[in-house]
């Protein structure tokens, strides 16, 4: 007899730039059209996911997205060492329809006034709809922060935040492609929660 009821999960694993990070990636959706960083065991109050992930001695963050989980190693540890556990960990969790991240528990984020300028507003479109995607095909994610006198302030996650190659990407491309698209961007520089 065949047993229905939760679906089966597949997990695969995609290297990102940064090679402490890797990419799990769920044929289920974790938390769609969104993304959390917790850069600590601490910071994990609003997911029992990550706190579980956190239990792994190796685990230094975790990064939770639409349908993946990018993960941050300590850097004596061998993925190859690694990812079979880590992908049977993901793949029974998410089996058993275990919570991923829990609202209620996140802190409400201050709300961005309605009154934006128009150079914020053309800054924040750029971000969505022409950087977020490709950041995120990495295991990473971006997230405004400010703009003041010319400068535009980004948030690193996930894999983008400590990865060697995530300033270059920065100012090659991110930078290259504000400058061209909107006149008034001088510099975007960024910050790691």
């Amino acid at each position: 007899m065949i047993k229905t009821g939760n679906p089966i999960i597949s997990i695969y694993t995609e290297m990102t730039p940064n090679p402490e990070t890797m990419k799990f990636v769920a044929n289920k959706l974790l938390y769609p059209n969104k993304s959390i960083d917790f850069p600590d065991a601490a910071s994990t109050g609003p997911s029992p996911l990550a706190a579980e992930l956190f239990t792994f001695p190796f685990i230094r963050g975790v990064f939770i997205a639409s349908n993946f989980v990018t993960l941050t190693k300590t850097n004596d540890t061998d993925w190859a060492d690694v990812i079979p556990t880590i992908r049977q960990f993901l793949k029974e969790y998410l089996e058993d329809n275990r919570a991923v991240i829990n609202e209620d528990e996140i802190k409400a984020a201050p709300v961005m006034s309605g009154d934006d300028s128009d150079v914020v507003t053309r800054i924040k479109d750029l971000l969505e709809n022409a950087v977020k995607p490709a950041v995120e095909m990495d295991g990473g994610a971006i997230q405004f922060k400010n703009y003041e006198d010319g400068v535009v302030t980004v948030i690193l996650q996930g894999s983008c935040s400590g990865c060697p190659s995530s300033m270059i990407t920065l100012k090659s491309g991110i930078e290259g492609i504000m400058k061209r698209m909107i006149p008034e961007v001088k510099e975007v520089v960024a910050e790691s929660e």
